[in-house]
């Protein structure tokens, strides 16, 4: 304790009342169970519903926020001291739920501060622990370059349901667009020994117009402390299905408060809204003009009635060893779709190269004027 103290800064912190209670039947600890949507006791059955008050999350005005910077916690910890059995633990600044390693009683803290924005809404868990290891079974099942024999020895680790913080945005865009489209004809020539031949020529016009698209619920992850690239992988979620954050809806399991504020949420929602814009635009381009190409498509876009919500979403955390190597992967807690790493097999990914080799050849001597392959592999010589 003194040597962690030297090394961070360690404030108290109190447990919430509404998840300390324990069982009225049996005194055992009460957690929530996504199977009925509300705490359930796992010792005696005991079921207890969890009261809602709104049916779900506020939109929130952006320029009325406050507290929007990033939070580095840095070697922050907090100290939290069981009503159960006594014992003391320390937790990172920014976990808000976990359990007492030592007696099991849930420790859901205050999900923020003087300092930070505190969570309107959650995404209950809907999918439990075993539905998650039948869905990563089937998983990766499917993954073809994965060795048999780790398809069949796979056996996924204790899994860890853990709600990440994420920031959703919705806003009305205005865009306006330049660029040109290209129109496809064929043009006849005569090559230098004379043959007639045919080539594709494009035609480029200039075109610009304006375009509107409405956002709903622009997903943007709280949390630079997992895999940014499996987390991705996990959407969508179903966001609109959420209800008003209760620390009850915690309870038993993991939890983090964001470390990337609004501020810097908002700046991530306006590249991937404008990237979708764009795309759209461009696509807008191609279709109204029955064109064949654009090109040189530059947008300008406003963002109007900008509303946030800061959500707490639901994950599995699991992975699985194969020849001493462990592999992560996690199950969207809500949807029950699996992302993750697996095993290649080097054979599967050689046998397919060679096909692929063998099929262009193949073609190459039907179509390509070759007789044979030796023919092709003197072709690519010169």
């Amino acid at each position: 304790m003194d040597e962690m103290n030297e090394n961070a800064s360690v404030s108290k912190a109190s447990t919430l009342k509404e998840t300390d209670k324990k069982c009225p039947q049996c005194g055992g600890v009460m957690d929530f169970d996504p199977n009925i949507g509300g705490m359930a006791c796992p010792y005696c059955g005991y079921e207890e519903e969890i009261v809602q008050e709104a049916a779900s999350a506020a939109e929130l005005e952006f320029d009325k926020a406050e507290n929007t910077d990033n939070c580095d916690w840095g070697a922050q910890k907090k100290q939290i001291i069981c009503k159960s059995c006594g014992a003391e633990t320390i937790y990172d600044a920014l976990d808000v739920a976990s359990e007492c390693p030592y007696c099991g009683s849930n420790q859901v803290m205050e999900a923020a501060d003087e300092n930070t924005i505190a969570p309107g809404g959650v995404v209950p868990f809907s999918v439990t622990n075993e539905q998650a290891s039948a869905n990563f079974k089937q998983w990766i099942g499917k993954k073809f370059f994965c060795p048999k024999l780790a398809k069949q020895s796979a056996e996924p680790d204790a899994f860890k349901g853990i709600y990440l913080p994420y920031w959703t945005f919705d806003t009305d865009t205005f865009s306006r667009y330049s660029g040109k489209y290209g129109i496809d004809r064929k043009e006849k020539y005569k090559d230098s020994q004379g043959n007639v031949q045919e080539k594709t020529v494009t035609d480029w016009h200039r075109t610009s117009g304006t375009y509107k698209l409405v956002i709903d619920d622009e997903l943007v992850q709280g949390s630079e402390r997992h895999d940014s690239a499996m987390l991705k992988g996990l959407e969508p979620f179903e966001t609109e299905k959420n209800v008003p954050y209760k620390p009850e809806y915690v309870a038993g399991f993991a939890a983090e408060r964001y470390s990337v504020g609004l501020k810097a949420a908002w700046e991530k929602a306006k590249e991937s809204i404008s990237r979708k814009i764009k795309s759209n635009v461009t696509s807008k381009i191609i279709q109204e003009n029955h064109a064949d190409h654009a090109k040189d498509v530059k947008v300008s876009t406003t963002f109007n009635k900008i509303t946030y919500k800061y959500l707490m979403l639901p994950i599995w955390c699991s992975s699985f060893k194969y020849q001493d190597k462990v592999y992560q992967f996690m199950v969207n807690g809500q949807t029950g779709k699996v992302y993750g790493k697996t095993p290649i097999s080097v054979v599967k990914v050689i046998l397919v190269i060679l096909i692929i080799v063998a099929i262009i050849a193949i073609f190459a001597c039907c179509f390509g004027g070759f007789s044979t392959i030796q023919d092709i592999i003197n072709n690519l010589g010169n």
